[in-house]
């Protein structure tokens, strides 16, 4: 299987730079999974298709302000950091800008005397082990000094930072949203509980590693990047119950699909675990716990588009996209959104 397999062309107007003024006003693009037939919707219109009983995952995490800008303490030339994965209460693996120059022991500032960094390691992928020197609380001097690192193609500046976060964030840990759960308001997530649908949460921290092109043409030889997760009991009740009674799990973006099938592929049991998971899903994977994907439209030749289509099939996939920019729905981030389920399903 090749990664040119998955490219389809987008023209760039397409692209969406900003996110609407109601979240739920988004398209809904509702895909079959099984037939590939397509129907055109918007967000708001989802409770049609969802029935008493299913039960919808959502990821809770919520975006920090990963991208610090500084300066190089020997040089005063400057540096961006981009915060991946924490590892303790002061080091984090990064992505440092401009990053051939950036030996351990090289030094940052970015906020004088609350502010500092040091690189203590290179990795073999090029990013950094940089620890942290500040004072006072992690999170408010992190809030002070750093940036929402907004994926690449958007080039817009985001004037209100809660708009890139969605309205059930709680857990801090991800350099990017999940993006799928933008669409949500308080409003129509009490209205899918009135109406029998149960909510789970998960966690996964998103890293960069999500807008990463593949670079390699055998998709399988592709080295997936690695997220934290937590699957706690809460959730464990609910999907093991919902589960065993036979009923609908609906996953809100790929985040929380990569969260299930990895609890699922290691232990059919689904019991509460945490950790790191480099899960790649693309055709050819058999879904072990995931039935239904509420998703956005994602870059071609990505990770995400594979997972979708391993989902919905590959030509299902494809034809859909080709439909979504005929009918000139917005992609990527804070673009429309798409249901891959089986709607046979909501009228039994």
């Amino acid at each position: 299987m090749k990664t040119s397999d998955f490219n389809y062309d987008l023209p760039e107007e397409l692209i969406a730079q900003h996110p609407l003024d109601d979240r739920s006003s988004s398209r809904l693009m509702v895909l079959d999974k099984n037939t590939g037939k397509v129907i055109h919707k918007h967000f708001t219109d989802l409770p049609m298709f969802l029935k008493k009983g299913d039960v919808l995952v959502i990821n809770n995490t919520r975006v920090i302000p990963a991208r610090l800008i500084g300066s190089r303490t020997d040089t005063g030339s400057p540096v961006e950091i981009l915060l991946l994965k924490r590892i303790d209460d002061r080091r984090w693996e990064c992505i440092v800008r401009p990053g051939k120059k950036v030996k351990p022991q090289r030094r940052f500032t970015f906020i004088e005397n609350e502010l500092e960094a040091e690189c203590e390691e290179v990795l073999e992928d090029g990013n950094r082990i940089v620890r942290f020197d500040f004072n006072g609380i992690w999170e408010e001097v992190l809030d002070k000094a750093g940036t929402m690192p907004l994926p690449p193609y958007i080039h817009e500046k985001l004037q209100d930072k809660e708009r890139y976060q969605t309205v059930y964030s709680k857990t801090p840990g991800s350099a990017a949203a999940p993006t799928a759960g933008l669409h949500f308001t308080k409003e129509l997530l009490s209205k899918l509980r009135s109406d029998g649908i149960e909510i789970a949460e998960v966690t996964l921290h998103v890293g960069l590693g999500t807008f990463r092109p593949v670079k390699v043409e055998d998709v399988a030889s592709h080295e997936m990047h690695s997220e934290w997760f937590c699957f706690d009991k809460t959730a464990s009740d609910i999907i093991r119950k919902a589960r065993a009674e036979g009923r609908r799990i609906i996953s809100v973006g790929t985040t929380s699909t990569r969260v299930l099938e990895t609890v699922a592929s290691k232990d059919p049991e689904m019991m509460p675990c945490s950790g790191d998971t480099n899960i790649f899903i693309y055709p050819g994977y058999e879904f072990k716990c995931v039935d239904s994907l509420i998703t956005n439209f994602h870059l071609p030749e990505s990770t995400l588009i594979m997972l979708v289509s391993a989902l919905a099939g590959k030509d299902n996939v494809l034809n859909a996209y080709k439909i979504a920019v005929a009918e000139k729905y917005r992609f990527f981030s804070f673009g429309d959104a798409m249901f891959i389920t089986d709607t046979k399903e909501q009228h039994e």
